[in-house]
């Protein structure tokens, strides 16, 4: 890893600058900055734009990362840009992240997207996507969360996400936390650009449950009757919101064209039209399994309040994290829900030990066992499921993904 746009720009050269082609949506936050970038391209998608999505980390194929209009970039399309690249990339000695950025951007723009949906990998003013200039930036939120990276005080954090602001691009922000919309509202003014407050909609909930959350959305001048998100949980509502609002900014330009129906079809089958998963994501029924890529101390927090509104019994949780991550807040959200911990890491080493996730539970007096690896922990999970237990399976991108694999490898989901 190395900050910075020297590296990106390099390759970008070599590849005749196609990011300069591409009309874009450059998207920074610590949490939600996924699942908004994902309803943004499924709304496009659904009103036949043609749609790129470039997203971070994937859950089990590289492919995940580079999507149009749902659809995973293909493996020769991989193999003939890295080619074109590889001359640059053992010169510069280029980051994973910076050569898959480039070969997104190039990809994009050989397919001739009509929109680009970018989401940051880390932070923002020093992030390789921050090369873009967009049609509209958009911040959803700011924590605590990349701390040794981006700063310890959330104005500092706010400041790296802010510098995805450029001159004259209007910045929706869905920032709440005072201090650091603060920082966001003064680099917009430094910048010359319009700051817009994608918080002030309206939402009357209907119905939520695993399959989605039926409301009654208010955004500036769209109103939305009876719409449906297909990603599960009450904290996709502002995602949503924040979206649609980026719609609304879109369509006032006169650049596109999308309807309330279209609005309303790609909220309703985001996972489709956008190839997104894991976000509380069922994947069995009986036991429940769920997925979900919680993987600091807001988002767990978030995702425990919508799991004690869908579920009454408590769940087995099969968890492992990061070592840079708070993992002793993580921890503590996470424990009133749970009657037992699986705690395991995945195949990489930024994970933290097992035995040290297990520790951190047990430091709060919850039941846990360490397994030897995230196969392991999924299947001891299944059997400690006593009386049909739900199963959560969260803590990291890197764990949800090695879950996905075993249990497809076991031939236990439904519909995938």
């Amino acid at each position: 890893m190395k900050f910075g746009l020297r590296g990106i720009r390099s390759l970008l050269r070599t590849l005749k600058n196609p990011h300069h082609s591409i009309p874009s949506i450059h998207i920074a936050g610590t949490n939600g900055k996924g699942s908004t970038a994902a309803m943004l391209a499924a709304i496009f998608t659904a009103a036949g734009y043609k749609t790129g999505l470039y997203t971070s980390p994937h859950l089990v194929d590289f492919s995940e990362r580079i999507r149009i209009n749902g659809k995973p970039i293909g493996r020769k399309d991989i193999v003939r840009l890295t080619r074109k690249l590889r001359r640059t990339i053992l010169r510069d000695r280029s980051t994973f992240f910076e050569a898959t950025t480039a070969i997104a951007f190039a990809y994009f723009a050989e397919r001739n997207v009509e929109i680009a949906i970018i989401e940051t990998g880390l932070g923002g003013r020093l992030d390789s996507t921050n090369v873009i200039r967009p049609l509209l930036s958009i911040i959803t939120s700011v924590g605590m969360d990349h701390t040794e990276l981006l700063g310890t005080k959330i104005e500092q954090i706010a400041y790296e996400k802010a510098g995805i602001v450029k001159k004259g691009v209007s910045c929706l922000t869905g920032v709440t936390d005072r201090k650091a919309l603060g920082v966001v509202k003064r680099v917009c003014r430094e910048q010359s650009t319009r700051w817009v407050d994608g918080t002030r909609f309206k939402a009357r909930v209907k119905a939520s449950t695993m399959e989605g959350t039926t409301l009654d959305l208010a955004v500036g001048s769209t109103r939305l009757a009876g719409v449906r998100i297909a990603l599960a949980g009450l904290f996709q509502v502002k995602n949503a919101a924040l979206a649609v609002e980026a719609i609304e900014l879109m369509n006032k330009s006169g650049k596109f064209t999308v309807s309330i129906e279209d609005v309303k079809k790609g909220l309703a089958q985001t996972p489709t039209l956008a190839g997104i998963r894991g976000r509380l994501e069922m994947v069995q029924n009986n036991p429940p399994v769920l997925l979900d890529v919680a993987h600091n101390p807001d988002a767990a927090k978030v995702l425990v309040r919508s799991l004690q509104k869908l579920f009454s019994e408590p769940f087995v949780l099969v968890f492992g994290v990061m070592k840079d991550k708070d993992y002793d807040a993580i921890v503590r959200a996470f424990s009133p829900m749970v009657s037992e911990v699986i705690a395991v890491a995945a195949r990489t080493e930024r994970s933290l030990r097992a035995s040290d996730v297990a520790a951190a539970f047990g430091r709060r007096g919850v039941r846990v066992t360490a397994a030897l690896s995230v196969r392991e922990g999924v299947e001891l999970a299944r059997k400690r499921s006593e009386f049909r237990q739900p199963i959560l399976i969260s803590g990291s991108h890197f764990v949800v993904g090695e879950a996905l694999q075993a249990l497809a490898s076991k031939k236990v989901l439904d519909n995938h």
